[in-house]
């Protein structure tokens, strides 16, 4: 059984990717109102920042943006269009390379939401820290320690699902309810 708790980052994801590939009429005849725009981190900030994500990997949650929303998109239209697979199939790689490259949005983006948390100094320590062996042994080790966590909570929500539904059964049976 899939847990929704290891999905969730995917998912999370899969869905802001999904919305950004709405058309822009659509998005803005339904447009909610933007909250205000953080301030603009200055460019020393944003350098950290990204140097944090580069140290940390992350490009490797976004680097098959490009080519998946492609193919996502291409899947759609091939659903409301049988006739076209032939030349969607044959139009696909041409978007992907069109394309290419936009998948740094979503880093200096990420790059924009860590530099309006931290302020400038702190972003340059958390990069000396992640360059020191603790912060190297941290960035290796975590995705271990972030499994085995999910691990257990799945477990652990497994087995408390059953002492809820002992609990629902016990009350419902002092109502005279056999469940």
């Amino acid at each position: 059984m899939k847990s929704v708790l290891r999905i969730l980052p995917a998912a999370g994801l899969a869905l802001g990717l999904v919305l950004a590939s709405l058309p822009a009429a659509a998005q803005q005849a339904a447009a909610p109102k933007q909250p205000a725009a953080a301030p603009k981190a200055s460019a020393a900030a944003i350098a950290s920042a990204k140097e944090i994500l580069a140290l940390k990997n992350a490009n490797a949650m976004y680097a098959n943006a490009v080519p998946g929303m492609v193919q996502k998109t291409k899947d759609a239209l091939i659903g409301q269009n049988l006739n076209y697979q032939k030349d969607l199939n044959e139009v696909a790689p041409i978007v992907v390379q069109a394309l290419t490259g936009r998948e740094k949005e979503i880093g200096d983006g990420m790059a924009q939401a860590y530099a309006s948390e931290f302020t400038e100094q702190e972003l340059k320590d958390l990069v000396t820290f992640y360059k020191s062996a603790l912060g190297q042994k941290l960035i290796a080790a975590e995705p271990k320690a972030i499994g085995l966590s999910m691990t257990f909570m799945n477990q652990w929500a497994q087995n408390f699902s059953e002492v809820v539904m002992a609990q629902f059964r016990a009350e419902m049976k002092k109502r005279g309810k056999e469940m």
